[in-house]
């Protein structure tokens, strides 16, 4: 009895349970969670030489190295030096350099190398002025190992530019890109020869822009125009006059110089931005030298130092610290004090951003200038003009004599021996200017301009080029008497 009781309580129990959780799940109707457990995946397995697809997120550099290496050259320099100039047992290297302390016997031929950028597929190329600079021959080397003999068409020393030229057509070249709207961060590819090494492809991005080094002040160039782009991309010796190059193949900068206190690369590399380098090619083709325009005046980045001493109210621009004369700048009304926040719409807060936007313009050249007075703000159009305060283009024959006023020629080599020299240009001809202005007299030899040897009217050049207005010149008339004069560019 006590059994059939407990057996029917428990049925009770069982079937009260099975009603109520069936009338919970058809009246309440709760979420429903499903648990995936995921089971982990082996990789596939595959040869090491089998291709793999890139990572999301990493630049493919592949088009623009394909098309950078074919448009790269190497370029071969030889320089027969001898001596220094100047023959042995000669006073008048005494003279101008002190005793020698013995004889300096002639030196074998020096041998250089380093890159090239073809820019055209009729064969002419960029590359740097000291990859070339004294040679007396330049041999260009394609990546196909095709070799040529290049004549040097001109060269800038205050932009470290020159420009080559072979003879072929249907040559693969870069073009231009744009190094103004190049952005800190990007990345791109140096192309060049380091250590004889044909065809080398590095990476990196770019760490800053408009930077400015004084190499080329180094260089005895006090005019020099740096606004070098700055990349962390390895570049050595035998890079220089190689390119810089955008993930679209493009041309953005021609590489130049490394930062390094043993000769090698060790983390930062400076290229020329190719908005620079492709007016000084312009005009390297157009009329043999470049047209350097000026605004007109001496300019210092603010800093808060020159903020508070100049009482700024803000860190921005670059101040101007005085006005030339008649120059641009004075013309259109800018004044010693003024601040100036841009040029042509591009912000410049150093010097190095405003002489980049100028080195693009030549003489004559219209820029809009926004200026900072009493701070209130104030436009002003101003015209570049030359390094001889006009607006006026000069053209490869002309410059020299016209400001100079003299006709020179390169000496005999029986005035050589007569004087015991080995280079000089001499004055055939003297009229009106600034060479007899200064007492220099016909037949004068210079020998050396501001401390640069003079073996022909393109070393004169560019001393002239690279000089803020005084020219001082040594040298010898043909009785052996030694003189020197000092002339004043800017009167």
């Amino acid at each position: 009895m006590n059994v059939k009781r407990i057996f029917f309580v428990f049925l009770t129990a069982v079937l009260g349970g099975i009603v109520g959780v069936y009338a919970f799940v058809l009246f309440v109707k709760p979420d429903q969670e499903i648990v995936a457990v995921e089971r982990p995946v082996v990789p596939a397995a595959r040869y090491a030489s089998m291709g793999v697809a890139a990572p999301v997120g990493v630049p493919d550099f592949t088009v623009a190295a394909e098309k950078s290496v074919e448009a790269v050259v190497h370029v071969m320099t030889k320089a027969n030096v001898s001596g220094n100039g100047y023959s042995q047992n000669n006073p008048f290297y005494d003279f101008f350099f002190g005793p020698r302390g013995g004889t300096m016997p002639d030196r074998s031929p020096v041998m250089g190398s380093g890159s090239g950028v073809i820019i055209s597929e009729d064969g002419y190329i960029i590359t740097n002025n000291h990859v070339i600079d004294n040679a007396d021959e330049i041999e260009v080397i394609l990546n196909d190992r095709r070799s040529y003999t290049a004549t040097l068409v001109g060269t800038d020393p205050t932009t470290d530019i020159a420009l080559l030229k072979i003879e072929e057509k249907g040559l693969v070249f870069l073009t231009y890109g744009s190094s103004d709207d190049l952005r800190i961060g990007e990345w791109v590819l140096a192309v060049g020869n380091p250590f004889n090494l044909t065809s080398t492809v590095t990476a990196g991005i770019v760490s800053a822009k408009s930077r400015s080094i004084n190499i080329l002040a180094n260089r005895n160039q006090p005019m020099g125009i740096e606004s070098f782009i700055q990349t962390d991309a390895a570049v050595n010796p035998g890079n220089s006059g190689g390119a810089l190059v955008n993930t679209r193949g493009e041309l953005i900068g021609i590489n130049t110089a490394i930062a390094s206190q043993t000769g090698s690369y060790a983390g930062y590399s400076f290229a020329v931005p190719v908005g620079i380098a492709q007016k000084v090619v312009a005009d390297l083709m157009e009329f043999g030298e470049v047209q350097r325009a000026f605004i007109g005046v001496q300019i210092v980045g603010v800093t808060a130092e020159i903020a508070e001493q100049y009482d700024l109210d803000k860190v921005e621009g670059v101040y101007v610290s005085a006005v030339t004369v008649n120059g641009g700048a004075d013309a259109a009304g800018v004044k010693e004090g003024d601040v100036i926040i841009s040029i042509d719409d591009v912000k410049v807060n150093t010097n190095s951003e405003l002489i980049e936007q100028v080195s693009q313009h030549r003489p004559g050249d219209k820029v809009h200038l926004v200026v900072k007075r009493g701070g209130k703000r104030k436009q002003f159009t101003v015209v570049l003009r030359n390094s001889y305060g006009s607006t006026d283009l000069v053209k490869e024959k002309e410059g020299i004599s016209d400001l100079l006023g003299a006709e020179l020629r390169k000496l005999t080599d029986q005035e050589k021996a007569k004087l015991g020299i080995d280079y000089g240009m001499k004055i055939v001809k003297l009229k009106t200017g600034k060479l007899k202005q200064s007492g220099v007299g016909e037949e004068f030899i210079i020998l050396k301009a501001n401390r640069e040897p003079i073996s022909s009217v393109k070393d004169l050049k560019n001393v002239i080029a690279s000089t803020d207005g005084g020219l001082f010149i040594t040298g010898v008339y043909p009785n052996g008497q030694v003189a020197y004069y000092a002339i004043n560019l800017q009167d």
